[in-house]
């Protein structure tokens, strides 16, 4: 575990994406609910700590959570190499004490709905997500319609070798237990 000062601390757990890391953080960087996935590097307006890591070459992918954030590499690359500018970036965004979300950076509306919507947002929210957040990733609710509900997968969750069998076995069994009109479960 690395600590900067006591009260910044954070340390690195393996997620079933290989390709994926999870860094968990003493303090929460976003607010409660608010994630942040960057697939593309972003200006500082947006998100400083993610242009920090996104400036170490073969950082592909930034995913912000209250209290972790998740990097994903280039495939041909070692984690042994980018280990260190990792923690560099991290302690530098510290002790620059900035905010990991910046001024341009805003989250997505979600609206109240009623109903069968409601219904597996609130599945998704209390029960999937965090699952899902234990091991560096999130998935957010895309559309429902016609029985299919569409989610988008994030973090490590994206190209992890077992995003299919957690939304076929984990997220779709779940919400069809407890919700008879949803049929099936896809990711957009």
């Amino acid at each position: 575990m690395t600590t900067l000062g006591l009260d910044f601390r954070f340390h690195a757990e393996r997620t079933p994406n290989p390709h994926s890391l999870k860094w968990v953080l003493s303090k929460e960087i976003t607010p409660p609910g608010i994630t942040a996935d960057f697939q593309a590097p972003v200006a500082a307006d947006t998100s400083p700590l993610a242009a920090r890591l996104f400036a170490i070459p073969d950082v592909i992918g930034v995913f912000l959570a209250p209290g972790f954030v998740t990097v994903t590499k280039r495939e041909d690359k070692e984690w042994t190499a980018l280990a260190q500018p990792i923690v560099d970036a991290l302690k530098a965004f510290a002790a620059a004490g900035e905010s990991a979300l910046g001024p341009s950076f805003s989250a997505a509306d979600r609206p109240q709905e009623s109903g069968v919507v409601a219904r597996i947002k609130e599945i998704l929210e209390n029960e999937v997500r965090p699952a899902v957040a234990r091991d560096g990733g999130d998935v957010m609710f895309a559309g429902y319609h016609d029985g299919v509900v569409e989610v988008v997968l994030q973090g490590s969750c994206v190209g992890c070798p077992s995003s299919t069998a957690t939304l076929r076995f984990g997220i779709e069994g779940r919400l069809r237990e407890e919700i008879p009109e949803v049929v099936k479960v896809v990711q957009v």
